[in-house]
């Protein structure tokens, strides 16, 4: 009994690709990977009382303009994620975007990476996306004890083997396995 439990357990850490046979974290090795084209595009919100979102909405904060201080904070993030996150490979990011949109009683960020490498860019893009917001939220805590981060996701996602995919707002996913040169936005 105690085997197939062990011939289980393998089997479902096979698809776990970093998880050695016994469980045990380890980096997956890329080297023999060819670089490729990879794209990753990740959203979240801040949600806040409607007075906070008419601040940041007009640079009127003690901290100044937040919405500067939280691009450049997602940028530099982006490029740190593999010394935040232990299993991510140090990558040479060719495009960094992070972008806002302010509405009633929130502010949704939008981070965007693209990468000519051997493995994928969302764990950068979240990384961005994430940090963005809590520079964001840092910023206002003063004014408002009610925010929160919230639906850190990855949107859309191209290059490498998986294709590429897009993720609608009701949470349907959409496949292009066909993997191809993503579209500049």
């Amino acid at each position: 009994m105690e085997q197939h439990h062990d011939d289980d357990r393998s089997e479902a850490l096979a698809h776990f690709p970093h998880l050695d046979r016994r469980g045990n974290a380890r980096m997956v090795d890329v080297t023999g990977k060819t670089p490729s084209e990879r794209r990753a595009l990740a959203r979240g919100r801040v949600v806040m009382n409607p007075a906070t979102a008419r601040r940041v909405a007009a640079g009127d904060l003690p901290s100044g303009d937040v919405l500067a201080a939280a691009r450049t904070a997602g940028m530099f993030a982006a490029k740190q994620t593999y010394d935040l996150l232990p299993l991510c490979h140090p990558l040479l990011l060719g495009a960094i975007t992070v972008d806002f949109s302010i509405g009633a009683s929130w502010v949704e960020v939008t981070a965007g990476i693209e990468a000519l490498d051997r493995t994928g860019v969302e764990m950068e893009a979240l990384t961005a996306c994430s940090i963005a917001a809590l520079t964001i939220y840092t910023a206002c805590k003063s004014l408002d004890r009610t925010m929160a981060v919230e639906g850190v996701t990855v949107w859309e996602k191209s290059g490498g083997r998986s294709g590429s995919w897009v993720l609608d707002a009701d949470g349907t996913v959409h496949h292009n396995p066909s993997p191809q040169t993503p579209e500049r936005r």
